[in-house]
């Protein structure tokens, strides 16, 4: 009995190992390997351990993971924020995994495999106890990243809750990015910041006591790899070793060791955002 089970075991394997390599893969990629980029300065999804200076990260662990799916290797390039939508449409790059929102603008020039999900949550220092929920927000300064879409998610929910039940509206401070919202929200300049639910209970990891969140994620987004509207066969492949690692439970592993289990998909998508 104990045979016919291990040999179950390994003909279940076997048949898993089988399913990753019959993935297609472009030769140009399996030549050269797959160009991604990546800004690391938005911890848990892109940073470098300081303790190493080395790239770490749910990214850099989910796109390690997928190179070993798909049999090629994973050449990491750092590349502004701002410029990464560009690097995939001049081929600078092959694909983008750091962090990035799945937008009806942005899919105008890429598509995104969509592989995580989050949302924009509220917090405020811990010490402000007239600040315990979101509403007490109401009519008050939120700083947020202007980068992101943040500020418009912030003015809709505001206007939804806050004016909508006769309050007066939140008054939105675009920072230059989560740390210096943070630095003014402990600065007493914010009432109360908003940031991607994913960041969050790393930063309140990282600096005990300091903060506290409030309510849940107030709306829902997709974070995908932005990839060339081209790149039919690589998005088709990348997709599939997604889902391979969904099925292995590799990628929940992955996304359990940052803390961020509940952010998981069923499935890769195509342009959900």
């Amino acid at each position: 009995m104990k045979k016919l089970l291990l040999s179950a075991i390994s003909a279940a394997v076997l048949l898993q190992s089988s399913a990753w390599a019959d993935i297609a893969v472009p030769a140009a990629i399996k030549e050269k390997g797959l160009t991604v980029a990546i800004m690391p300065n938005y911890p848990p999804m892109d940073f470098k351990d300081p303790a190493t200076n080395q790239l770490t990260g749910v990214d850099y662990d989910l796109g390690q993971a997928i190179g070993e799916k798909l049999g090629v290797k994973i050449n990491w390039q750092e590349i502004a924020f701002e410029q990464m939508v560009n690097a995939v449409v001049t081929r600078r790059v092959d694909l983008v995994m750091s962090g990035m929102t799945d937008t009806k603008e942005r899919q105008q020039v890429v598509n995104f495999i969509d592989y995580f999900k989050t949302g924009p949550q509220f917090y405020t220092q811990s010490a402000r106890s007239d600040i315990n929920s979101a509403m007490d927000l109401c009519g008050k300064k939120v700083g947020t990243s202007r980068r992101t879409t943040f500020p418009q998610e912030i003015a809709n929910w505001s206007k939804a809750h806050c004016e909508a039940a006769g309050k007066p509206a939140i008054i939105v401070v675009g920072a230059e990015g989560t740390a210096d919202a943070r630095t003014q929200l402990r600065q007493n300049r914010l009432d109360g910041v908003v940031q991607g639910s994913e960041t969050l209970p790393y930063i309140m990891d990282l600096e005990k006591g300091k903060y506290k969140a409030l309510d849940k994620a107030f709306s829902f987004q997709y974070t995908g790899m932005a990839i060339g509207k081209d790149a039919g066969e690589l998005t088709t492949a990348i997709q599939a070793a997604i889902d391979a690692m969904i099925a292995d439970g590799s990628y929940q592993k992955i996304l359990g060791k940052w803390g961020l289990a509940d952010n998981g998909v069923a499935k890769a998508t195509v342009n959900q955002g």
